[in-house]
């Protein structure tokens, strides 16, 4: 049998249904960040620089492109013999056919897998956070205290705490109380989602808890492992890191890439960040072009005007064209003379000419799709759209689809807080 001292289980299977448009044919982890790369490469490469060569990535909402992207796990050097990355799916049992429920449940259902290597230690991480964190530090930390389970927790403002699971310590670093997401939290020691637990501790915890509807780590496997007096123990970060979750983190965890000194810095030589990379011809900055404080990626060509944007590989901004405040991914086209500000446009978008996208023309309205994603001043466009020449587009908004004329108010505008959604020929 393969011994492997820890096993990473990566829970990658999330919609993201907070990001909107954007991962409506993805799951949140293969949204790209940075023009480069796509979220779960963070984590990912957190592994390998880890020293981690042992990791499970479990996939359920649209996984295609995540899949394609992971592949054998190349660009990560986790394409190993014994080990490496596999992709876990929900998948027919003899039985019945199980979706993954909850995040615990998942790791349940994946027991066999985790058997196979029979590690000592199990690190669970989530595939939609942005920070850099060498785990064996973390994994001597969780040894030294002889630990059942390490949280990896780090402070937030305390108007904040009460949308995380918050820990409360003793003088030790051990927890002596754990509250998930409390109206009025008496910590603001936030847990980030990463976990090591021994795996004889947290496979008795699955065996016991699997019954649980939607079986999660927060609500039922904890609680299970604390309330038999285990040895539970915080480990504070102090770092980076980013919940990239809502459209206005995910535009302002981009933004930071670009401030003159990044307080997350993606060009340190001493822990890379790796990913799948497509063979772009180098980029091409055209003679009245104008570019200042930007990431861009390879294969773009710019012949308008950008600045403070992070714009991905393939992209083309036409002359005349201004991009400000915003990101732009891989293979869109911005036409001739358009303006875009503070705007997400996804991969392979086409941007009409003379459009106007993020005007303040119209004032900031409430969505009508939805109140609970839509609520900042961004544009946000979805991958595969087109927008025609010629409108206006206020704030607030979303557009998904190839869209016409027809589909703007009097073909020329579409007010603050509004959407169009195109698909199979039914708009909105």
């Amino acid at each position: 049998m393969i011994k492997k001292e820890m096993v990473a289980m990566l829970l990658a299977g999330g919609q993201g249904s907070r990001l909107g448009v954007l991962t409506q044919n993805g799951a949140k982890p293969a949204v790209a960040f940075g023009g480069k790369y796509r979220i779960i490469d963070f984590p990912l490469s957190n592994c390998i620089n880890s020293g981690i060569d042992t990791v499970g990535v479990l996939t359920q909402y649209q996984p295609l492109r995540l899949n394609s992207h992971i592949g054998i796990g190349m660009p990560w050097d986790l394409d190993r013999n014994e080990g490496g990355v596999s992709i876990l799916p929900p998948y027919e049992k003899s039985a019945n056919t199980e979706w993954y429920t909850g995040t615990a449940n998942a790791i349940y259902q994946n027991i066999q897998f985790i058997d196979t290597f029979n590690p000592e230690y199990v690190l669970i991480l989530s595939g939609d956070h942005i920070y850099k964190m060498d785990y064996e530090i973390m994994l001597d930390y969780h040894k030294a205290n002889d630990a059942a389970l390490t949280i990896a927790a780090m402070p937030v403002p305390w108007e904040e705490a009460s949308r995380f699971g918050v820990v409360i310590t003793d003088g030790s670093g051990r927890i002596t109380e754990f509250e998930e997401k409390p109206a009025n939290p008496r910590s603001n020691l936030a847990s980030m989602g990463i976990y090591i637990f021994t795996w004889s501790k947290l496979r008795e915890a699955l065996l016991a808890t699997e019954e649980q509807p939607e079986c999660d780590f927060g609500k039922h496997v904890i609680p299970y492992i604390f309330n038999k007096g285990e040895r539970i123990f915080a480990y504070e970060y102090n770092g980076y890191w980013k919940d990239v979750g809502t459209l206005t983190s995910y535009w302002e965890a981009n933004m930071e890439l670009i401030d003159i000194i990044p307080e997350f810095n993606l060009y340190e030589d001493f822990w890379k960040v790796y990913t799948k990379c497509d063979q772009f011809p180098p980029q091409y900055i055209g003679d009245n072009a104008k570019v200042n404080r930007c990431i861009i990626g390879e294969g773009t060509e710019i012949y308008g005007e950008v600045s403070n944007s992070v714009i991905g590989s393939g992209v083309t901004i036409e002359e005349g064209a201004v991009v400000r405040n915003s990101i732009i991914m891989s293979d869109s086209v911005i036409g001739k003379g358009t303006v875009v500000d503070k705007s997400i446009i996804a991969e392979n978008v086409k941007v009409g000419d003379n459009c106007v996208l993020g005007t303040t023309e119209f004032p900031y309205k409430e969505s009508k799709l939805s109140t609970k994603v839509y609520a900042s001043d961004l544009v946000t466009i979805g991958e595969n759209s087109v927008i025609p020449d010629g409108v206006k587009i206020g704030i607030n908004t979303a557009i998904s689809g190839v869209t016409t004329k027809e589909n703007y108010t009097d073909g020329s505008y579409l007010d603050s807080g509004d959407y169009i959604v195109v698909k199979e020929g039914a708009s909105k």
